[in-house]
């Protein structure tokens, strides 16, 4: 199940730690090559010599402690790892990854790594409750940390509540099913989709201009998504400092109405148009051609409508076509994605609340409700990468059953 995947375990310091050896050992039976990081904490519960035994490979204790002098160990673990998990994960371990703080062998490695990092809780009930460890956990899951929850039970504390590290055999399920919906599928072979994504930079003068907060995340992760399905993906992209994935088409614009054009000069030979962009609804109508000086009292500014891009693809696109549309929004979400569907004659809105903490502009999860003629489907807390996934697969749905009245 987990042949050829890098696991890298950390061990924490908690009386679960010997739970970790059961991890470790149901781990490495699936086939995963399994690193173990002990703190020097985790030590005291535990013996790195019984992780040695399981993973028939030396455990890691000491960030000087260099095994190969050709190689920096934290980096190097850093480097090889598929995903990074941390069982059992102590308040302490929150807090100093929370607040950036790289000083032992396991926090080096995980600030050192761009691989997924899951963090598999375990403390007291009252710690765990604590408002500056809830305050850590949502701040880590906002950038993107993944979590599994503690259960409730009797403590070693004598407390009862909830605490208890997941059973090892729950981790080693939820890290198979990781693994398994990450596994490359072919399912869009062929299909032409055009994605938009980030936002709009609309002038004022040379120097200033007006935009709005999209990064572009969301973008991007479909078009991500959609090229390793097998899609032969176009990106129109606005400002954005996200690389575009490899093997994609992009097209880079300023404007709304550099998008606009980019987009009607390709749309008719797509499959699916997915309109994940920002666009700005409003320019500047007149652009100054020097920059303005500051002046006593107020600058007055007017602004002229841009085209809906959404609109007017949902006005012309064929029967065969599926599109789809973003309302991000604060207030009446499900309303007002609802009027959006049925106004622009699209086959799908995604709905966001983007005042919700985990969701909307630059966070690496969103909470959204995926909107569409048979009804609502509310998804929970996700990364942008999966929800990407949950968008294209309801648009291979779309395509199947044909269009809902």
């Amino acid at each position: 199940m987990l042949k050829g995947k890098t696991i890298v375990l950390g061990v924490a310091g908690g009386i679960a730690a010997f739970k970790a050896a059961s991890l470790a050992s149901a781990l490495t039976k699936a086939g995963a090559d399994v690193h173990v990081i002990m703190t020097e904490s985790a030590q005291k519960f535990i013996t790195p010599l019984t992780f040695q035994s399981l993973t028939k490979k030396p455990v890691y204790l000491d960030t000087f402690t260099e095994p190969d002098p050709s190689e920096l160990a934290h980096i190097a673990l850093a480097d090889k790892a598929d995903l990074i998990v941390v069982a059992p994960t102590t308040a302490n371990v929150i807090g100093k990854v929370a607040s950036g703080i790289a000083d032992d062998m396991l926090t080096t490695t995980i600030m050192a790594s761009t691989a997924p990092v899951l963090f598999a809780l375990a403390m007291n009930v009252n710690m765990y409750h604590n408002p500056i460890v809830q305050d850590n956990i949502q701040y880590l899951q906002e950038k993107g940390y993944l979590f599994a929850e503690p259960n409730e039970g009797y403590l070693a504390c004598g407390w009862t509540g909830k605490g208890r590290l997941m059973e090892p055999e729950e981790i080693a399920a939820w890290i198979g099913d990781f693994f398994t919906k990450r596994e490359p599928r072919q399912d869009m072979s062929g299909l032409r989709i055009l994605i938009t994504a980030g936002r709009n930079a609309e002038p004022i003068d040379p120097v200033r201009f007006v935009t709005n907060r999209s990064t572009g995340k969301m973008g991007y992760a479909i078009a991500e998504a959609a090229v390793q399905r097998g899609a032969l993906v176009t990106l129109v992209t606005g400002p954005s400092e996200l690389r575009p994935p490899a093997g994609i088409t992009t097209i880079s614009v300023q404007t709304g109405q550099e998008m606009h054009d980019a987009v009607m000069a390709h749309v008719d030979v797509q499959d699916v148009i997915i309109g994940a962009a920002a666009v700005a609804d409003y320019r500047p109508k007149l652009r100054h051609e020097q920059k303005l000086k500051k002046k006593d009292g107020p600058l007055v500014i007017e602004f002229e409508r841009n085209p809906d891009i959404l609109l007017e693809v949902g006005k012309r696109k064929r029967a065969d076509q599926v599109l789809v549309g973003f309302a991000a929004e604060t207030e009446n979400v499900l309303e007002n994605a609802r009027g959006k569907l049925e106004r622009k004659q699209a086959d799908l809105f995604v709905a966001n609340d983007v005042s919700q903490p985990g969701a909307g502009f630059g966070t690496d999860t969103n909470i959204v409700t995926l909107v569409d003629r048979a009804g609502d489907t509310p998804l929970p807390l996700l990364q942008k990468r999966d929800v990407a996934d949950q968008i294209l697969n309801r648009v291979l749905e779309l395509r199947e059953r044909g269009p809902v009245s």
